[in-house]
């Protein structure tokens, strides 16, 4: 893992939109792999600025979401598909049929699942991936106690992710969905290389588990410990845990000096 600890949402945003546009300029057919949530969004924004200032296009890439609910209409405002153009692909050049997500609406969940796995390996895989963190550790929906080399698959809500999640629903913990449809961590770590974003207090625990724990089903994002591409950005808040952020601090100002 390559470990950069910022001050602002707005400089993690910046620096992950950086690795994003490496790959571009290397394949601006690639594959993303996109993330919902809080922490992303600056990041989308700082890749629609980048857009609109002919920095990068997205003409030639297609983009997979990690995960949907299941339950909610098709057209309900806190969707992930829906999520994912208002905040990004709906403010890009990104072709009418480029942008998939997992079917949270077909007869058949699991089947469903397994071809939407499948449809990521048929493009050759997830080039890049943007990942956030859960307060118990989870990436994408792959909650604590799960496998660690799972594939898509329908999989059920923690009351702590409903409970974290119940702000996007009028704090309504009733009206969280409790069941999803999510990359599993085998798909996650397919991927050719992951840009992991957290910020604020809340995910400092998680935070600590993920980087310097042991791997473990308890903490599911400690898979990404296996992966030899992970940049992860934090900021003061997320990185307060971490017994050794100040080494993880000096490692990134002399590569980057």
């Amino acid at each position: 893992m390559r470990i950069a600890i910022v001050s602002t949402p707005e400089e993690i945003a910046r620096l992950a939109a950086d690795r994003i546009e490496e790959v571009y300029r290397s394949k601006p057919d690639f594959v993303l792999g996109l993330a919902t949530g809080s922490s992303p969004i600056c990041l989308y924004d700082e890749l629609v600025r980048r857009y609109e200032a002919g920095k990068i296009s997205f003409a030639k890439v297609r983009s997979y979401n990690l995960d949907e609910y299941v339950g909610l209409p098709k057209d309900h405002f806190e969707g992930y598909m829906n999520f994912i153009r208002r905040h990004l692909v709906g403010r890009v050049d990104m072709p009418e049929g480029a942008a998939h997500g997992p079917d949270g609406w077909c007869e058949d969940l699991d089947e469903g699942a397994r071809l939407y796995d499948e449809a990521i390996k048929a493009e050759g895989g997830i080039d890049i991936q943007v990942l956030g963190i859960g307060s118990d550790g989870h990436i994408g929906f792959n909650e604590p106690g799960g496998s660690l080399t799972s594939r898509t698959h329908v999989g059920v809500l923690t009351e702590q992710t409903r409970r974290d999640n119940a702000r996007f629903f009028d704090g309504d913990i009733d009206a969280v969905p409790t069941h999803c449809v999510t990359q599993g961590i085998g798909t996650i770590m397919d991927s050719k290389a992951h840009v992991f974003m957290a910020t604020g207090k809340g995910k400092a625990r998680a935070v600590k588990e993920m980087i310097e724990g042991g791997v473990s089903q308890r903490w599911p994002a400690t898979a990404l410990q296996y992966h030899d591409d992970v940049l992860v950005l934090l900021d003061e808040d997320a990185a307060s845990e971490l017994e050794l952020k100040d080494f993880y601090k000096e490692v990134w100002e002399k590569e980057h000096a």
